[in-house]
């Protein structure tokens, strides 16, 4: 290992929509970017994508993948639901001293590294953190099964769901309904995709809902009001007051902005990093034990 990798590091933030492995000095970051990855729904295919990141980062950086194994590395992923299967997946990787949680700290570090603030993180699934007086607490990340409220998939769920009413004349017809009929091809074909969809094939509908939500369509409107409220009562349980920050992270929180209570639109602020910048700054915390412990 050459002189500058023995103070380097490896960040890996993973989840529904994407991976992100980046190598780091310290001074500057050399970064590749991957297929989704969720070790709950797909830990075969978590560990590809994984492998495949790193051999692209031994191309980019010029390391061989047997000397970038051997830095410590910081991997915050979707769908680690405690110590055993993030210890399996470990297992499963090439690194000699790696830490593997799920994605929420990591998201958490980049949105607002050391202040005070909470984040609602929307993406393909969703989760909710609080970081007061120096005290970290998370909530949610459990899958689309059983949570994820105001993700991407519930939004494409939902509009999918209320479409189907539509066809049942259980709710008045709105031009979403019938962009998403004609998309589909009829709502026997809705029935279909639904059956085989993953979170991210659902999730990749939501961008019609926004899209006519801006045009004012109201199931649209519907949508995004019931997103916003889910992650309003939610916020206000981790903690939430006024005056404290808050970060909307993940492809499509920002688009619920617009509907949350005036006091939390005005406390919003722009995320001072992304998660892989959070992840890079918990492998520098990981690095410094290591060594510690060497010595």
């Amino acid at each position: 290992m050459t002189d500058a990798l023995k103070t380097s590091v490896l960040a890996l933030d993973g989840g529904g929509t994407r991976c992100r492995l980046a190598l780091c000095d310290g001074h500057s970051v050399i970064a590749v970017e991957t297929g989704s990855a969720n070790i709950s729904t797909d830990m075969a295919g978590a560990v590809a994508q994984v492998r495949d990141g790193l051999e692209q980062l031994a191309v980019k950086s010029g390391a061989p993948v047997e000397v970038l194994a051997m830095c410590p590395i910081y991997i915050g992923i979707a769908g680690v639901t405690g110590p055993e299967i993030a210890g399996r997946f470990a297992e499963a990787l090439p690194f000699e001293r790696v830490r593997v949680t799920d994605d929420r700290p990591t998201a958490l570090a980049g949105a607002l590294g050391g202040a005070d603030g909470l984040i609602a993180h929307c993406g393909t699934g969703s989760f909710f953190a609080a970081q007061i007086d120096g005290r970290s607490r998370f909530a949610g990340g459990w899958g689309s099964v059983l949570g994820d409220p105001a993700s991407a998939q519930w939004v494409g769920r939902r509009a999918l769901a209320c479409t189907l009413e539509e066809v049942d004349q259980l709710r008045e017809v709105s031009e979403l309904g019938a962009h998403l009929l004609a998309r589909f091809g009829g709502s026997a074909e809705i029935v279909a995709f639904a059956v085989t969809a993953r979170p991210a094939d659902f999730g990749r509908v939501a961008p019609d809902v926004t899209a006519f939500a801006a045009m004012g369509d109201p199931l649209a409107v519907e949508i995004l009001t019931d997103a916003a409220h889910e992650i309003a009562i939610t916020l206000h349980k981790m903690g939430w007051k006024a005056g404290l920050p808050l970060c909307l992270t993940g492809g499509i929180a920002p688009q619920f902005r617009a509907y949350l209570p005036p006091a939390m639109q005005e406390a919003c602020i722009a995320p001072r990093g992304t998660p892989l910048d959070g992840a890079i700054a918990l492998a520098h915390d990981f690095a410094r034990e290591v060594r510690d412990d060497d010595h």
